[in-house]
């Protein structure tokens, strides 16, 4: 019983302050807060009287919203400001969402008053398509008096503008033609290339993995980078992959030899006691233990070992003006190598994580040719760090 009743006072008190966190909000001006926390409380046992409060906070909090709602409407209209049209577009779908939130929970009664709630709704239908025509409209003026200069950031202003207007009216007039040619102005365009200041020949598939900008996974909405130059259009930029240095090692084979020594399990055996008898267990069977003795290897370990350097350097530079803008070092290692040993003793004497170089044999030395492309996954990496923490255009 007593858990019963601490479980109820419990509920009391959560609902409680549900209710005073609604208040909170309503007196704050948060109404549109509060009604989202008056309807999850009244989705469930509505006509319940610990949730009375919730239905008087909800009348007040809609009555509020939606004075203030339409007195911000007056203002605008009142004001004439073509600018401000998206936000009284935007005004009327809020006063239209928020009556359809509450739709579902009507009616909701007030016990007290032997009445219902009271929800004044509008049929805002009417407003909302005048406004997104309206709107549509402007839009569109805008984006075409924006793409009349050739200032690209007029016309990624342009872009947004006409993306937002097919978003509330789809098709409208020629406005993902106008989306389109937007896009093409107002991105710029990098001439990406390599220039080998080395002795040494670049490998031609790994100048053109590093041209690949498909696989970069960069996302610029802006920027657009080309390994070939195309026809109409103008480069803003240039990114130079200058090779400065490759050096790659000789061939080499080190060996060395060493002796491993280890207690090893070597089958069981008797265990004897101090006077030299067998010792016996309770059912009188000899008790069996582990042999263990001491093992010994004698290794004879080879390493196989070429490494490949390669120091770069990233140019940024911009076509406009013919000016370098930044430049960023870069050098990337790629080493080969192949560890492979005999033995002679018991291999059970060595580490166990050793084992696995007794069947490894020498492999053939990669070319340097291949050295160099191998760097080439460490190299992208690297670039493209570059690329994502320094923009051209900030």
């Amino acid at each position: 019983m007593k858990k019963i009743t601490l479980l109820l006072l419990l509920f009391i008190l959560v609902s409680a302050c549900g209710a005073k966190q609604t208040q909170n909000l309503l007196n704050s001006g948060n109404y549109d807060q509060a009604i989202d926390n008056a309807v999850s409380n009244l989705r469930t046992n509505k006509d319940k009287k610990s949730k009375q409060d919730y239905v008087y906070l909800l009348e007040e909090a809609f009555a509020k919203a939606k004075e203030r709602d339409l007195n911000a409407i007056n203002m605008l209209a009142k004001e004439a400001n073509p600018a401000q049209l998206e936000k009284m577009y935007n005004i009327y779908l809020q006063l239209n969402s928020r009556q359809e939130k509450l739709k579902s929970l009507l009616p909701l009664k007030l016990l007290k008053e032997g009445r219902n709630a009271i929800f004044p709704f509008e049929n805002y239908n009417d407003q909302i398509i005048d406004s997104k025509n309206a709107l549509s409209a402007y839009l569109y003026a805008n984006a075409k008096k924006l793409m009349g200069t050739s200032d690209k950031m007029n016309y990624r202003k342009a872009y947004d503008d006409l993306d937002y207007l097919n978003q509330i009216t789809p098709n409208y007039k020629n406005g993902l033609q106008l989306m389109e040619e937007s896009k093409f102005k107002g991105s710029d365009y990098v001439s990406v290339y390599t220039k080998n200041e080395t002795n040494m020949i670049i490998p031609v598939r790994l100048q053109n993995d590093l041209l690949d900008f498909s696989t970069y996974g960069l996302n610029d909405k802006w920027t657009v980078y080309h390994s070939n130059k195309q026809k109409g259009i103008d480069y803003d930029y240039g990114m130079i992959i200058n090779f400065r240095q490759i050096y790659i090692s000789p061939e080499q084979i080190k060996e060395r030899e060493f002796v491993k020594e280890r207690v090893i399990k070597d089958g069981v055996k008797k265990l004897i006691d101090a006077n030299g008898k067998e010792v016996l267990d309770e059912k009188g069977k000899v008790v069996m233990v582990d042999n263990m003795r001491n093992a010994t290897v004698r290794i004879y370990e080879f390493r196989q070992f070429k490494s490949c350097q390669i120091s770069a350097k990233i140019d940024y530079i911009n076509f406009r003006s013919n000016q370098l803008l930044q430049s960023f070092p870069l050098s990337s290692e790629f080493i080969f190598e192949n560890i492979y040993a005999t033995y002679k003793g018991d291999k059970r004497a060595s580490d166990d994580n050793y084992y696995s170089y007794f069947d490894r044999r020498v492999v053939t030395f990669p070319s340097s040719e291949q050295m160099v492309y191998d760097t080439g996954e460490d190299l992208k990496a690297k670039i493209k760090d570059i690329i994502t923490r320094n923009r051209f255009r900030n």
